[in-house]
């Protein structure tokens, strides 16, 4: 592909759709702030409403209702992750080349770039509101797993639509053991399919390497599409000939943050992997 017909605005259009094609742990995050982004720094200001008192009871004619002042608090969301990518294809190379280079290219740099964000993402397991210090899991017990999950989101009044669970790939081999992963084209409806595996105890269960590990234990995280804001654009896609080569050459950047907003919509277990009995 000549760099002559290289169009920045299509080809960055295309880098963005399969970079969210393919992220797995930013897909469960919401984005409701996306369209704020400028550029790297940028701080997107969330603003939230405190809880309405709700009073016992209304009596006709006799009760005296004093409107209470809204409550707000706001959290601040840094744009502060900068990754980039820049490759060359050598004219020569290109010449001989029967595939089209440039878009294979561009998906290796999408899924590089995925895997930077989901990284940042599942490093977020700190975040949470609730950490369950588990056993080593097996197929004995991983239903039981992920029904204390759910339990401590819903002791936090979380919602049951709207559920995730982001586990490595041995946590969905025991779920697959236990036969509890309910795995009907239906189960799907609505969700984001990249790593989707079924659905378990309430929660659209995900799978991905990207789950944060320390030595040998692991940490999936468990929540719902509140707890997590993520925002993210491709703020640049150029094309240039490198001066010392005879090549086309691209560049681009990816500006994005995330951050725990609601703590109490996201667990997290310490989870080691058992044996099978």
């Amino acid at each position: 592909m000549s760099i002559d017909n290289f169009i920045p605005e299509v080809w960055s259009t295309r880098l963005n759709q399969k970079l969210y094609d393919s992220l797995v742990f930013a897909s469960c995050c919401n984005t409701d702030y996306e369209g704020e982004i400028r550029g790297a720094g940028d701080t997107v200001r969330i603003n939230q409403v405190g809880d309405v008192t709700i009073n016992s009871a209304y009596t006709p004619n006799s009760t005296s209702i004093t409107p209470e002042a809204l409550t707000d608090y706001q959290t601040t969301l840094l744009i502060d992750q900068t990754p980039y990518f820049a490759f060359y294809v050598d004219d020569v190379d290109k010449a001989q080349a029967n595939a089209n280079v440039m878009d294979g290219a561009m998906q290796s740099a999408a899924w590089g770039l995925r895997n930077h964000a989901d990284e940042y993402i599942a490093a977020l397991y700190g975040d949470a509101g609730y950490t369950l210090t588990s056993t080593a899991i097996d197929s004995t017990n991983v239903f039981a797993l992920m029904a204390t999950m759910g339990q401590k989101l819903t002791e936090n009044n979380v919602p049951d639509e709207g559920r995730w669970a982001v586990i490595p790939p041995w946590i969905a081999t025991k779920l697959a053991l236990a036969k509890v992963l309910v795995t009907d084209a239906g189960a799907a409806a609505g969700a984001f399919t990249n790593g989707f595996q079924g659905r378990c105890a309430g929660f659209d269960v995900y799978v991905s390497n990207n789950v944060y590990t320390s030595s040998s234990t692991y940490y999936p995280m468990f929540g719902h599409r509140k707890a997590i804001s993520f925002a993210g654009q491709i703020t640049k896609t150029e094309a240039f000939r490198p001066e010392a080569k005879f090549a086309d050459a691209v560049k681009g950047l990816f500006v994005y943050g995330a951050k725990v907003v609601y703590p109490n919509a996201l667990v997290v277990a310490t989870t080691t992997v058992g044996s099978e009995p």
